[in-house]
Order: structure tokens, then C-alpha cells, then sequence
């Protein structure tokens, strides 16, 4: 698959819901969204269809995402139903982790290889202030727990910087990578519908967030675990972890730009920002052949996107990140 600029896509981020079970403030409201109803969300059996048809067309990645998409049911059933898939040479997860515990060894058995968990903060208080979720940080603590536990690695910690809100603990965060085999990423604020004054006056960038640490000790540049996405990845002498940077605002890695995602109600979107998408839904289920579908999904692929900082105009009316799968 690849698109009019010449970038090969075989990448696609799967949104199986749009609800979550926290309501943090970078990426939703905090009384939610009008959720979808269950018979625009698409079934298992159809999302496995569009992934073994895309893996004809050279689709080897997959990410499943959400909302949190350990809130929908029966997940290990879609998983099993991918890895089956023979193209299908990757297959990872993102998740806050709040359900973790209980599913990790389920979700490892099924065939999730990596994962990607959300911890923006090592302070159960600043964790349940940015989550707006009372309680959250034991429960991702013991989700990490229970992932070590199961043999999931590389484990990749996503933290979104906010300024007066979890910044002075950058350093914090950075220390971790010496002592266990963790990958804490640290991820620019981009800004939806929902989080303008946020994202207009407390962001801070990556490049801020690596003087910081490198004001502990040298840091040198490294190729980092294995994934699909754009992390810049650094490393502590002799540390068993890695610092990484995800730069969409500062230094926009578009170029590079391998992937597409699949909404919860079936829309195959090229660009995680912007209004373009092509129903998917609707032809699978009336029982045409999709293929066309996607080859023009490619062909719309855009350039870049137009993000600007405490603006919505480039976002496309997203008004929350969790409406696209993040």
C-alpha cells in the first residue's frame, strides 16, 4: 500500500470503542461525548475482515487502541482472530492499564506481543487529578505489575507533558530507565476541540524535556525498541531502558508517516487530525469488495498534518483524541 506521496502504509491503529473508563484532560471532556450506539460500532468479525483484506494488500502491523480498549469485551477473541491472520507479523496494545491486571495474562495468551500504557504521573494524586478518576494510579500500577508478569516486552510508558501538571517530574520518569527495562516516552500535548486552553498554555516540547535530562547524566542516541511509531529513543550509560521523545508539534514527523487507523464505527481515517475518512462500514456490510475503499483512502492520504498550537483549525472538528484511537 502506498500512498500518492510515495510513503508505504502497512501499519493500521484499531479503535474497537469509543468509551474509556478515565476522563484525563488532554484527551476527552470531562462529561464524555455522545457515545455510539452498538449497532454503528463494528463486530469483531467485521474488523477481522477489513484487517485480512488490508493484509492482502500489505498490511503487516496492528494496534489495537480505544478509547480504552480493555472496557469492550471479550478482547482476547478479536486478538486470537488477527494473530490467525498469517501476514499479520505484529500485533500490539495500547491501554491506561486501570483493567490490565486481570486481562494481561488473557491478552498475552491470545497473542498481544508489545505494549504501550499511559502514565502521565509517579503521584497517585496528580494521576487521579489528570485522569479525573479517583483511585486510578494502584490500578495501573498493578496493570504494569501484572504485564511484567506475563512477559510482555518491550513495556513502552507514554507520559503527555503538561506544564504545572506532571513537568517537574521529567527527570523522575528518566530515572526509572535505570533501574528496569522500561521505555517511558515523553509526548507533546496536541490540541483537540476539548483541550485548547490546555494545550495554548501548558505545553511544554520535547526538546525542552531532553535538556532536562540530560542535565542528569549524558544521554546517547539509540535505535530503541521495537515498534511501528515516530520515537526518537535515547539512553543512560548502561542503563536497561530508554527515553523517548514523540515530537507531532515541534518536529512533525509526516514525512515518515507509515500508518492509518480504523475508527469503532468503521471509518478508515489517514491522518489521525483532519476531516478525511472513508466509511468502511457500510460497503463491508452490504457486501461489496472494500478494496477499492482503501486504495482511495491511500490516494487521499494527506501530506502533513496542520496542527497549531492552542488552535482547532488543523484538527479537523476532533473534539477528543479518543474519537479517532489516539
Amino acid at each position: 500500500m502506498i500512498d500518492q506521496f510515495g510513503r508505504r502504509v502497512e501499519y493500521l491503529r484499531i479503535s474497537v470503542t469509543d468509551k474509556c473508563n478515565l476522563r484525563c484532560v488532554y484527551c476527552m471532556p470531562m462529561e464524555g461525548l455522545p457515545w455510539l450506539k452498538r449497532e454503528e460500532i463494528l463486530s469483531y468479525e467485521e474488523i477481522e475482515q477489513i484487517v485480512r483484506t488490508m493484509a492482502g494488500m500489505g498490511l503487516r502491523r496492528v494496534r489495537i487502541t480505544g478509547g480504552e480498549p480493555l472496557v469492550r469485551r471479550d478482547l482476547p477473541d478479536l486478538i486470537r482472530m488477527i494473530s490467525a491472520i498469517p501476514e499479520i507479523e505484529d500485533l500490539s496494545l495500547s491501554t491506561n492499564a486501570v483493567l490490565l491486571e486481570d486481562q494481561a495474562e488473557a491478552l498475552r495468551s491470545a497473542g498481544v506481543q508489545r505494549l504501550n500504557v499511559s502514565l502521565d504521573s509517579l503521584r497517585a494524586d496528580r494521576v487521579d487529578a489528570i485522569s479525573r478518576r479517583p483511585g486510578s494510579y494502584p490500578a495501573i500500577m498493578a496493570g504494569l505489575d501484572a504485564a511484567e508478569r506475563a512477559g510482555f516486552a518491550p513495556i513502552k510508558i507514554n507520559v503527555v507533558l503538561i506544564r504545572g501538571q506532571n513537568d517537574d517530574e521529567i527527570a523522575d520518569f528518566a530515572e526509572i530507565t535505570r533501574k528496569r527495562p522500561w521505555h517511558i516516552r515523553f509526548i507533546e500535548l496536541m490540541p483537540t476541540g476539548a483541550n485548547l486552553d490546555l494545550s495554548a498554555k501548558q505545553f511544554v516540547s520535547c526538546d525542552e524535556a531532553l535538556r532536562r535530562v540530560e542535565a542528569i547524566d549524558a544521554l546517547e542516541p539509540v535505535a530503541g525498541p521495537f515498534g511501528n511509531g515516530p520515537a526518537r529513543y535515547y539512553r543512560f550509560p548502561n542503563a536497561p531502558g530508554t527515553v523517548g521523545v514523540i515530537t507531532p508539534m515541534s518536529h512533525n514527523y509526516c514525512d515518515r508517516c507509515n500508518r492509518m487507523r480504523l475508527t469503532a464505527d468503521g471509518h478508515l481515517r489517514p491522518c489521525l487530525f483532519g476531516s478525511i475518512q472513508t466509511n468502511l462500514r457500510d460497503p463491508l456490510r452490504a457486501g461489496e469488495d472494500l478494496v477499492p475503499h482503501i486504495v482511495h483512502t491511500l490516494q487521499i492520504k494527506p501530506e502533513r498534518h496542520y496542527l497549531i498550537q492552542g488552535s482547532d483549525v488543523g484538527s479537523g472538528g476532533l473534539v477528543a483524541l479518543s474519537q479517532t484511537g489516539g
